[in-house]
């Protein structure tokens, strides 16, 4: 199974936000054809049909611990240092 990109993912649900923030300010055709767009991009990239559930599986994909730099693996696998989200 093909996993999407962290920084990709990271990239979609600030636009999505900001974009969803802009809209409750004041309604905007363009704002809100962009956040159709972006909100279908996430449904793709998740494999979701639903914005939220696209939101939710990108959140726990986002929270899943980093696999360690090269230079902070130990000869016996470990990493020697906690990962940052």
């Amino acid at each position: 199974m093909l996993v999407p990109d962290r920084k990709t993912v990271r990239i979609l649900l600030t636009r999505y936000a900001t974009l969803r923030i802009a809209q409750a300010e004041r309604e905007n055709p363009v704002a809100a054809r962009e956040l159709q767009d972006v909100s279908y991009t996430l449904c793709v990239l998740m494999g979701t049909t639903g914005v939220r559930e696209a939101i939710a599986k990108a959140d726990v994909l986002l929270l899943g611990a980093e696999p360690p730099a090269a230079d902070t693996v130990r000869a016996d696998g470990e990493g020697g240092l906690p990962l940052a989200v």
